[in-house]
């Protein structure tokens, strides 16, 4: 059992609400299959393979890899602890009309804060700050569009995704300082 119990504000209701009543099945298998792409095994695999591919590459490639392997573990594990310590329930949970239209049941029942998936996209929309204005915007649009998805299959209330989100950008400028990430290398 978590120390302290998080309840979803009234507006993550309303909104949970308007989604299941509202959220198309095509709409459902499209987040459902989108979702995939900010979760943990997936971004674990991707980082670590990065990581192996610049080796033996320049060193601002090496540190970059590195921090963004760093940031995908921590950003995996940092959710699990949290979870220990926040009880919240689902939205899918409390919101019966989504499951006549097929919205599936997402994890454990009082797992809902953070977002796990947030987590991890903020992290990396963060890390992505460092890239050139095109591929920082394109990363930050597809971040948002991924832990949207979270709260379109009523796996997350939104204030669980936009705290998730913020705490994995303050997690990734917290490991800056340890990967020297973002930093100029000292000749």
């Amino acid at each position: 059992m978590a120390w302290i119990t998080v309840p979803p504000t009234k507006s993550d209701r309303q909104v949970a609400k308007v989604l299941a009543k509202h959220t198309s099945g095509g709409t459902e298998r499209a987040a459902q299959a989108l979702t995939w792409g900010a979760d943990e095994h997936v971004l674990g695999v991707l980082a670590a393979a990065w990581w192996l591919y610049c080796r033996n590459r320049s060193p601002d490639l090496k540190r970059a890899s590195t921090h963004v392997l760093a940031t995908t573990i921590a950003s995996s594990l940092l959710p699990h602890l949290l979870k220990r310590i926040f009880d919240q329930e689902r939205p899918d949970r409390e919101t019966v009309f989504g499951h006549f239209r097929g919205i599936p049941f997402s994890g454990k029942t009082y797992d809902a804060f953070p977002s796990g998936h947030a987590v991890h996209m903020g992290a990396l929309a963060s890390a992505a700050t460092e890239l050139p204005p095109c591929e920082r915007n394109a990363v930050w649009a597809l971040s948002g569009a991924l832990v949207l998805t979270r709260v379109v299959l009523l796996a997350h209330w939104v204030s669980d995704v936009a705290v998730g989100f913020a705490v994995g950008i303050g997690l990734e400028r917290t490991l800056r300082v340890v990967t020297g990430y973002g930093h100029p290398e000292v000749e």
